[in-house]
């Protein structure tokens, strides 16, 4: 025979499998990646010890500044995210919480996700090529472009690898740096005809950018508002659209004269 459970003792059997619930939810995998601040490279200079640019068939001129690519670092497809890694990152402005499928839409299987996004950088890198030799007018016939950056993949470098191009073969287009010297970082992706497009983490690379001593960050137009959320200080933002829009962006700024467009 059962005896009766006085209201006390029937509380704290009912707790049980309340906290066992909540203790198997907290250390359940979610369908998540948290991603922080990468590294960053300029491609008007050299990574690991390689030219990210190379150019033949047209004159190439010196460089003062820098063009620094920015990129994230997410936790793995196969890696475990539990909620209390979510709660845990939610609130710092270091950390993104980011669906898995937005950081990797190909899948979960590594080998796949890592050939996925180095033809996602051989394409970038070819619409960089053609954007920027459209914009000088030069044929891709006669100019042959090389880039080589190691260890990152994803469009998202394809904006700075234009931008760079053109640095090399023509500057600010009377002789001096587009940079005018200074330590530009920015991100987008870029199509053939030159049009920039939006990628996603941008707050946390303005933060990687600002880390490497950039002063100026060239977003998609589309993205200045999640740009601004975690904005960096001492950083500028600078909403593009195009190549056109970036460059006579970052010759105003070296001039000193015209607009130079915010978000």
């Amino acid at each position: 025979m059962l005896s009766r459970l006085t209201r006390p003792q029937a509380v704290a059997v009912c707790a049980v499998p309340v906290v066992a619930l909540l203790a198997t939810a907290a250390l359940a995998p979610l369908p998540f990646s948290v991603a922080q601040p990468g590294t960053t490279a300029n491609v008007l200079g050299a990574d690991k010890g390689t030219q990210v640019i190379t150019v033949s068939g047209a004159p190439v001129r010196r460089t003062s500044g820098q063009l620094r690519m920015v990129t994230i670092v997410a936790t793995g497809p196969e890696a475990t995210v539990t909620l209390g890694d979510v709660v845990g990152n939610w609130f710092r402005s270091d950390r993104a919480v980011m669906p898995r499928d937005a950081v990797y839409p190909s899948g979960d299987d590594v080998k796949e996700i890592e050939k996925y996004n180095l033809a996602q950088m051989d394409e970038s890198q070819h619409n960089a090529t053609q954007a920027a030799l459209k914009y000088l007018g030069l044929s891709a016939g006669k100019v042959k472009v090389d880039l080589k950056l190691a260890d990152v993949g994803g469009p998202s470098a394809g904006l700075l690898f234009t931008l760079g191009i053109i640095d090399k073969l023509d500057g600010d287009g009377s002789g001096g740096d587009l940079t005018g010297g200074r330590t530009i970082a920015g991100t987008g992706t870029i199509d053939p005809s030159g049009k920039v497009g939006a990628v996603g983490g941008v707050a946390l690379k303005t933060q990687a950018a600002r880390r490497d001593g950039a002063t100026v960050f060239l977003v998609p137009k589309a993205e200045c508002a999640d740009a601004q959320s975690e904005l960096p200080k001492g950083l500028r933002l600078v909403p593009v659209t195009t190549v056109k829009s970036a460059v006579d962006a970052l010759v105003a700024l070296e001039k000193g004269k015209g607009p130079v467009p915010s978000c």
